[in-house]
Formats: structure tokens, sequence, C-alpha cells
């Protein structure tokens, strides 16, 4: 009966998965190549691939920061939340305090929209959420290097993010539609990687990365939710700009392996 139990949850899951990977796969226009996959899955990788991952985290979160104290929070906000995240750069950057000393830190006040704006409110709800479930998985990807002996040590940002915000336009409200659409596809990216990883790596983390894939697929649509309602026309035609930067950046020769290179070279 417990073999039966088994093989209906892992159905299940299955099934969950398969439906949330099918509007990332159909946003994204390629696949991880196979060349990619093949380097992720020696184990010599993985200690580059979890820190990486890591500051993927906190990238995540800080650029959903950024959003909110650009377009849409007061300044008392925007300061709380520049102290919200201050630990977590702390760590990352400066190699400074404890980080088990990062679990459970939260936001300490409340987000007060700009006033002269319709959509501050639902941009500052989807990206508080969204850095609240980027911090917490900063903290597990700790938890995971620990588990495996793997300290942290700072690397180098890969290509990715700067090959697509350096489209991004240059005036407003293009340039924060743009920047939405961006995070969209990061956000897309790494659900789909998530999910080629997992039947590559140790039982464990495979078992933290599937659970990281409905948080991952929901920020992909949660962005391009938001991009939609400020541009309030069709974006459709940017998308697709986006889209043909985002598969060239996936699908062509890097010599930079990280979470979100390319072919390597």
């Amino acid at each position: 009966m417990r073999a039966i139990s088994e093989r209906r949850t892992n159905s299940m899951l299955s099934a969950e998965i398969t439906q949330l990977l099918s509007p990332v796969k159909q946003f994204l226009q390629c696949e991880t190549p196979a060349q990619w996959l093949a380097v992720a899955a020696k184990p010599e990788s993985l200690p580059l691939l979890l820190q990486d991952h890591l500051i993927c985290e906190l990238k995540a979160a800080q650029s959903a920061m950024y959003l909110i104290r650009r377009y849409a929070s007061d300044e008392q906000s925007g300061e709380a939340l520049l102290q919200w995240l201050k630990p977590f750069e702390d760590f990352t950057y400066r190699q400074q305090g404890d980080w088990q000393a990062l679990a459970g830190l939260s936001l300490k006040k409340s987000m007060l929209p700009k006033a002269n704006s319709a959509y501050a409110q639902d941009l500052i709800d989807k990206m508080v959420l969204l850095i609240k479930e980027e911090l917490h998985h900063f903290y597990q990807v700790l938890e995971v290097m620990a588990e495996n002996g793997i300290e942290y040590e700072k690397i180098t940002s890969s290509r990715y993010a700067r090959g697509l915000l350096r489209h991004v336009r240059t005036y407003e409200p293009q340039a924060m539609v743009d920047k939405l659409i961006c995070g969209a596809f990061i956000e897309a990216r790494s659900c789909e990687r998530f999910a080629k990883l997992a039947p590559l790596l140790p039982k464990p983390i495979a078992d933290f990365y599937i659970s990281l894939l409905r948080s991952e697929a929901r920020h992909y649509q949660d962005y391009l939710t938001l991009a939609t309602e400020i541009a309030g026309q069709d974006i459709s035609e940017r998308i697709a700009f986006f889209a043909a930067i985002e598969a060239e950046l996936i699908s062509s020769p890097d010599a930079d392996f990280k979470f979100h290179s390319g072919v390597p070279a």
C-alpha cells in the first residue's frame, strides 16, 4: 500500500510540474541546452552552481526592491526596504555576519504607496511577496550549502541579466515596462532550469529545486501582469523582442559557467 501511495503522490507531483512548466516553456523561445546540463551534472560543478544560485536569489530581491523604491513607495518605506536587505547584502558582498542570523529577518514597516500612482499598491503587494520568498530561498540555499560542506565564496556575476537589461529603453513608462519584462524572463528561465536540473542532482537538492517551481512560476506571471497593467496596451511585440535576446544568451557560447549561462564554451 505504501508503494502504491508513493507512486500516486509522485504521479500527482509530476502532473503539477508539467502544468506549471507548460506556460513557462511557451514563454521561453528555447530550452536549456544539453551541453549546459552536462556540465551542471558534474559533481565538481555543484559548489559554483549553488553559490551563483544564492547570489541570483539576492539579486532578484534587490531588483524587486528597486522597482518599489523607484516607482511605487514613499521615501520612508523605501528606507525600510533598504534596511531589510542590508544584512543579506553585507553577508554576500562584504562577507560580514553569520548566515544563520539571517533566518526570519522581516520587513519592519508597512509599505505606503505614492499617492499619485494608479499601480503603486499592486506593484508593492506583488514585489514585497517576491522579496520575502527570494530571501527565504536565499537562506535555504545557504542551508543546502552547509549540509554539503560548501563554503560561500564571492564570485563574479554572469552576463545574463546584464545582457537583457542593456536593451531596456531609457524613457518612462517604457523603461519600467521593459524592466518588468526582463524580470519575467529571468524568473521563467530560473523555473525552467530548476526543473531541468532536479533529475541530475542529489535527491535532497533535487527536492529543494522542485519545491521552488511554484513560486518561480508565479513570479514571472506577476511581472508580466504588472508590465501589461502599466503599459496599458498590448506588449506582445516587446515580449517577443526580449524573448529573442534571452534565447540568444542561453543558446550561444559562454565562457563563464553560471546558473543562467549559455552553452559552455
